[in-house]
C-alpha cells in the first residue's frame, strides 16, 4: 500500500464565526481590516489557512487569524461594527484543522466527500462545506493541496478517516 497523500493535524488555529450582512459596506470594510482579504464569493476562501476569509452562507464568514490575536480582532469588529447587527463568536478551540498534502491529495477527499473534486470542477481557493464520511466538515484547495475543518469533538475519528484514505492505490476516475 502507497500513500497517497500525507495529513497533518494542526495545533488550534484563530478562528471566528461572523454572522450579518455581508452586502454591507461597513461589514466588507472589517473583513478587509481584520483578515487584509476583500470579501469572498460565494464557495470562496481568500487568504491562507492562517489567515484569511470563507464564505461560509449567504450571511456567514469563517475569519481566520492568528490563534493569539482572536480576542483583539473581536475587539475590533465590535469596534468597526457599531449599531450594526452582527454575530462574531471565537470558534477556535472547537474546531480541528488537517492539512493534506501530496499529488493524490483530491484522491484521499474524493473517497469521504460527496464533492466533485476534479481540478477542472474544484480549483484553487474554493471552498466546500459537505460531509466527509458521517461527520460535517469543510475544506478548501490551496497550492500545497487542501486545508479540512471540523468540529474538533471528531477530530480524532477525522484524523483516522484522511489517513485511512490516503492509504491504498490512486482510482483512475480522477487521474
Amino acid at each position: 500500500m502507497s500513500e497517497l497523500a500525507q495529513v497533518t493535524r494542526h495545533a488550534a488555529r484563530g478562528m471566528i464565526t461572523f454572522r450579518g450582512d455581508l452586502a454591507a459596506a461597513k461589514v466588507k470594510k472589517m473583513v478587509k481590516d481584520v483578515t487584509s482579504q476583500t470579501m469572498p464569493k460565494a464557495g470562496e476562501m481568500r487568504g491562507t489557512g492562517d489567515t484569511g476569509v470563507a464564505w461560509m452562507s449567504p450571511d456567514e464568514l469563517l475569519l481566520m487569524v492568528a490563534y493569539d490575536d482572536v480576542a483583539a480582532t473581536l475587539d475590533k469588529i465590535a469596534s468597526a461594527l457599531p449599531g450594526v447587527h452582527h454575530l462574531a463568536v471565537d470558534v477556535s478551540d472547537a474546531r480541528a484543522v488537517f492539512t493534506l498534502q501530496g499529488p493524490d491529495a483530491r484522491q484521499v477527499l474524493s473517497r469521504l466527500c460527496p464533492v466533485d473534486l476534479h481540478a477542472d470542477s474544484f480549483e484553487l481557493g474554493q471552498f466546500r462545506r459537505t460531509r466527509m464520511a458521517q461527520i460535517a466538515a469543510a475544506f478548501w484547495c490551496h497550492d500545497g493541496g487542501f486545508d479540512v475543518v471540523c468540529f474538533r469533538s471528531v477530530g480524532d475519528y477525522a484524523e483516522r478517516l484522511l489517513r485511512n484514505a490516503a492509504t491504498g492505490a490512486p482510482v483512475p476516475v480522477l487521474g
